[in-house]
């Protein structure tokens, strides 16, 4: 749980293969969909941008970061190749209170590159 009000993003579930805020969702809306928690990308820490997020140390204190792995894997469902200003504009609802932004931006490059089968 974080902020409650749909602000912070650490909340970030996926809904039918989109990013949203679970705090703010209410489960009629999600009633007949596909819900995908962090827990769901992977059991083994397989998944790409998991993958990513470990090799570049990304986290320091943990708090936002399921939100951001779950709307960086969203993003690359959709953009399999994303620009920085994709990356922004698609992790903008997220907040970093450590700042680690540039290694969340770096990360996600590095994941769509081991989506496409990149290993460099």
């Amino acid at each position: 749980y974080g902020c409650g009000a749909a602000l912070c993003g650490a909340c970030t579930v996926h809904l039918d293969g989109q990013a949203v805020r679970s705090c703010r969702t209410p489960v009629s809306a999600a009633a007949a969909g596909k819900i995908t928690t962090i827990e769901g990308l992977s059991s083994d820490r397989s998944h790409p941008v998991q993958k990513a997020w470990i090799e570049l140390d990304v986290p320091q204190c943990g708090y936002c970061q399921s939100g951001q792995i779950m709307s960086a894997a969203a993003l690359l469902a959709h953009t399999p190749q994303p620009s920085d200003a994709d990356i922004d504009a698609a992790m903008s609802g997220n907040i970093c209170r450590c700042g680690t932004y540039q290694r969340i931006r770096a990360a996600i490059h590095r994941a769509a590159q081991l989506k496409s089968g990149g290993s460099a």
